[in-house]
């Protein structure tokens, strides 16, 4: 994963918003002319949208550009490691002014200590030590984004079972709860919830999901696996999510008590 600011598939959206202002084009104008909608061209252009073939086919045609974007696309599958489904989420993740995010195995991105992060890429064999350390570096990049001007609030629950499980050992994991109860003690826009094991079944056990309000209060829905996550942007769909949060975050424990619990779960890890 490279770093947020400076990847291909950033700068690919870079140039094709200088395009389109250098031709003094709104969205909507510069969509007729390419035969999409202006809303389309604005989910591309802050990266809700992935910039397709088709697309940049239709821009290079239109614009004359011998072919510059497809090249561009090119060099994008090239040299971003993350997923296009991933980078997806990066981008979002930088535009949002509030982000709901549920987890059932692990500690969220956007909250990791460094060596947390490290332990994780690193459990996948088939990275190198170099990899790691380039992913690693890309996620404490991404963390700015809540120490910056205007950081997104940020509620986070977690099942306690993320507390428990030991991902790069004693020392590590006693980092990373410390961590998190630094965040909440701070009380600025980051808040974890932890749901007790002692609640038995709930929504939430469905999986990991990340609910994105965007600049004028739409909202995108990150459902995570694997090998494809999926963004989810019908209202209905993103409703139905909505009621999940709302139904798996009343299981959870109160901001104290959450601290208290990520306290004492943090001494036993010695």
């Amino acid at each position: 994963m490279g770093n947020v600011g400076t990847s291909a598939a950033e700068f690919l959206l870079d140039e094709l918003r200088h395009l389109r202002l250098s031709m003094k084009l709104n969205q909507d104008d510069f969509g007729k002319l390419i035969n999409y909608s202006g809303s389309h061209v604005s989910a591309v252009e802050i990266g809700t949208r992935p910039p397709k073939e088709d697309y940049l086919t239709a821009v290079d045609k239109r614009f004359n550009t011998g072919g510059l974007f497809m090249r561009m696309l090119k060099r994008v599958i090239e040299s971003d490691s993350a997923p296009p489904w991933l980078r997806k989420v990066i981008n979002v993740e930088q535009q949002a002014t509030f982000l709901r995010w549920f987890e059932l195995a692990w500690v969220p991105g956007l909250l990791q200590t460094d060596a947390y992060a490290r332990a994780i890429f690193a459990a996948d064999g088939r990275l190198s030590a170099e990899e790691v350390e380039t992913r690693v570096a890309a996620r404490m990049k991404r963390q700015e984004r809540l120490s910056g001007d205007t950081p997104p609030q940020l509620v986070a629950v977690l099942d306690e079972a993320v507390l428990h499980r030991a991902v790069g050992g004693s020392a590590v994991m006693r980092e990373q709860l410390f961590h998190l109860v630094r965040l909440n003690e701070a009380r600025r826009r980051t808040r974890i919830h932890v749901v007790p094991s002692n609640v038995g079944a709930y929504p939430g056990l469905g999986g990991p999901f990340i609910i994105a309000t965007l600049p004028g209060r739409d909202e995108v829905v990150f459902l995570d696996n694997r090998l494809q996550g999926q963004m989810v942007e019908r209202p209905d769909d993103v409703a139905e999510v909505r009621d999940h949060w709302e139904d798996t975050l009343a299981e959870a424990l109160t901001l104290s008590q959450s601290t208290e619990l990520l306290s004492k779960v943090a001494k036993t890890w010695i």
